[in-house]
């Protein structure tokens, strides 16, 4: 049975979501740097959109989308300078890293990599507490144990989304240093945007390479299209 004009119509939208996500990236992060505030506030929601757009475009997992919606929550919720705005924002992505850990199944990582992740979480943590606002510490102690689960379990899907997880954890770690008040890069929002965006990226390649594995399937079981980015 034929698949009708639909998909055809839809592949056709890969590229142009794709090149104007990564054109907004480049707005966003201008913007950051040169300290422009308003391209920044439109820019900053509309980069999951159009990767969503683009994932979807590509026939991608519900999950994937689901996850990088969720991130779209939180991107817009943090553009707001109040404590609850970054708390329900922190919420955000943390469903996204629920749908990011639906999505990569029950396959077994490597012992190494969780052993090197588990140490990170703990060294870190311990380094930050102290800066740490008390009505965020838990909260973030709780959100960081996620983040790590997922950054390490990204692996399963490939190093595109391997790279992506651990650039996930660096831009949040980022965020961190801010919030404890500990030494930071100069122009630390555009290092935590630029692996913010690059992270999100690696992911959805990652989760649409055509050696990806649906959720709970065995070894042998596929996924995705082969259509170029």
């Amino acid at each position: 049975m034929s698949a009708g004009p639909f998909p055809d119509r839809r592949e056709r939208l890969v590229r142009p979501l794709l090149i104007a996500f990564l054109a907004v990236c480049a707005v966003d992060l201008v913007a950051v740097l040169a300290d422009i505030g308003i391209a920044h506030l439109v820019a900053k929601p509309l980069l999951m959109p159009l990767l969503a757009g683009y994932a979807a475009a590509r026939d991608a997992p519900r999950l994937l989308i689901a996850a990088l919606l969720c991130g779209w929550v939180g991107d817009v919720l943090l553009l707001a300078d109040a404590d609850l705005a970054f708390l329900l924002g922190m919420g955000g992505f943390a469903a996204g890293h629920l749908c990011y850990l639906r999505l990569f199944g029950r396959a077994r990582g490597a012992l190494l990599p969780a052993i090197l992740y588990a140490a990170a979480l703990a060294v870190f943590t311990a380094l930050i507490w102290g800066g740490l606002p008390a009505g965020l510490r838990f909260p973030l102690a709780g959100y960081s144990l996620l983040l790590t689960a997922m950054a390490y379990r990204s692996g399963v899907l490939g190093r595109y989304a391997a790279a992506g997880g651990a650039l996930f954890l660096i831009s949040d770690a980022l965020i961190a240093t801010g919030i404890a008040d500990r030494p930071q890069l100069p122009a630390p929002d555009f290092w935590v945007m630029l692996t913010y965006v690059a992270a999100q990226l690696l992911l959805t390649l990652g989760a649409l390479a055509p050696g990806a594995r649906r959720p709970g399937t065995g070894p042998g079981a596929y996924r995705g299209r082969s259509i170029s980015i």
